[in-house]
């Protein structure tokens, strides 16, 4: 059965605000290419040891600035994903393989050949699998841990259908568990597909914390879907209420035709705004800008003390 996106009513809009109908980006949205070679370095380094990232796989524009800086976030279990998310451009369908047994040991040998400080580890969802690649995360986690010594973070899928193997992961004790929240409930199912969980996406959070307290949670939202500030603020404080640390708050962009359209591009100055209301919520650091990203200067925000 084909995936449809359900009709929602047009979002309230501040008046002149700038929206995707023409056509062009508006100017804050427009970067140079970074001039260093060593985003090269990083891409063949990838190639060679046959390892995804999600910067390629998802369009990330960020990815040159990544790169050029030799960091990368894997993108481990394979590059297909069992989820049909509107916004995202990573491959969707049947995964055709299972996970590598190897693949923990070279996204370590990446990251101690790139020097990393602190290593990013997110993947496909795999709802095709009875723990939903947990058991892999845990593995690559102790793997970068034991070759390199970095502090990690663990970018993972939902597990709603597998909610006992969040522990899995957990003990494995990374730095950071991330997971993004994404957009408002409202739009919650058009944007993250029919299988999504709000509840379930804040409850995670909460036990998170329950299995060791000292792992910092944290979470992720893209603007420009069509969210409204009261709703996005109460999401926020939703967030916070479950516990979580660290947020991060970026614009959408559209990958592609078939995805979700742009609805809004939200100002630099209105993210300033918001991070700004976020910390006074209590988060304990904000990234919050149009090309912010769940993993953009990850190691920042790892190497904050909650206490």
């Amino acid at each position: 059965m084909a995936f449809r996106l359900p009709v929602v009513a047009e979002p309230e809009m501040p008046a002149g605000t700038l929206t995707s109908g023409s056509g062009r980006l508006p100017k804050w949205l427009k970067r140079p290419i970074p001039r260093a070679n060593s985003n090269h370095l990083t891409d063949s380094l990838v190639d060679e040891l046959n390892l995804e990232t999600v910067c390629e796989n998802a369009k990330c524009p960020n990815r040159m600035e990544c790169y050029s800086q030799q960091t990368a976030t894997f993108m481990i279990l394979g590059n297909v994903c069992t989820r049909p998310c509107g916004f995202c451009a990573v491959n969707r369908g049947r995964p055709p393989q299972l996970p590598e047994a190897d693949e923990p040991q070279r996204v370590a040998e990446a990251a101690a050949r790139l020097g990393l400080k602190h290593v990013v580890i997110t993947s496909v969802t795999r709802d095709d699998l009875p723990d939903g690649g947990a058991r892999h995360f845990h593995d690559c986690v102790i793997a970068v841990r034991e070759r390199t010594g970095a502090t990690t973070e663990v970018l993972t899928p939902d597990f709603v259908h597998c909610k006992p193997a969040l522990e899995t992961v957990i003990d494995a004790f990374p730095t950071v568990f991330n997971h993004n929240m994404e957009t408002v409930p409202r739009l919650y199912r058009r944007v993250r597909g029919p299988k999504s969980d709000y509840r379930w996406t804040l409850e995670m959070m909460r036990q998170v914390k329950r299995y060791n307290s000292d792992v910092k949670t944290k979470s992720g939202l893209m603007l420009g879907l069509g969210e409204e500030r009261g709703e996005l603020l109460d999401a926020l404080a939703d967030l916070r209420e479950y516990g979580v640390d660290f947020l991060t708050l970026g614009q959408y962009l559209q990958p592609g035709e078939k995805y979700l359209p742009v609805v809004r591009y939200v100002p630099p100055e209105e993210f300033d705004e918001l991070a700004d209301l976020a910390k006074a919520m209590g988060f304990a650091k904000v990234a919050s800008g149009p090309f912010v990203r769940s993993s953009y200067h990850a190691r920042d925000m790892a190497e904050t003390d909650l206490n």
